[in-house]
């Protein structure tokens, strides 16, 4: 598994964690009856903040993992250097533009629902929901297509 591999995977897993954490406090909050906007604010401030640091922090923490284990295996302290050649940058680009237009089908989507007569907090979750997902669908097209050798 090559570096650009690890590092989206590790990305792929914190977007589900953090997709995992919006919708139990989604469903929470209609539960208790539903959507208010001040949790609103503060589960997406939350859920914002959270993506940015577990995935930087995720990352971090899967390379120096990797690294010890590298230099375990090859029992040397050689630096094991990571170079981004065309291929991978291509792969990059699919991933994102499968991500785009995941989003833009999902913010249609939630302006489509708004539209039907749903009040805009549901139409401003269902954007956050979105750009969640089209995430986990940008880093699964991009696990795809190096484990398809692109």
């Amino acid at each position: 598994m090559s570096y650009q591999e690890k590092s989206v995977t590790v990305s792929l897993v914190s977007y589900l964690l953090i997709l995992g954490y919006y919708l139990t406090r989604i469903v929470t909050m209609f539960q208790d009856g539903g959507l208010v906007s001040s949790q609103l604010f503060g589960l997406w401030a939350i859920v914002i903040v959270g993506t940015i640091l577990v995935n930087i922090l995720g990352n971090i923490l899967a390379n120096i993992v990797l690294s010890i284990v590298h230099a375990i295996r090859t029992r040397t302290n050689k630096v094991e250097r990571y170079i981004a050649d065309e291929r991978d940058k291509l792969i990059d680009l699919k991933g994102e533009k499968i991500a785009y237009i995941t989003f833009s089908v999902g913010v249609f989507l939630s302006m489509l629902i708004f539209a039907l007569g749903q009040p805009a907090l549901v139409m401003f979750g269902l954007i956050i929901f979105f750009s969640i997902s089209a995430e986990i669908v940008g880093s699964i097209s991009q696990i795809f297509l190096y484990r398809r050798g692109f």
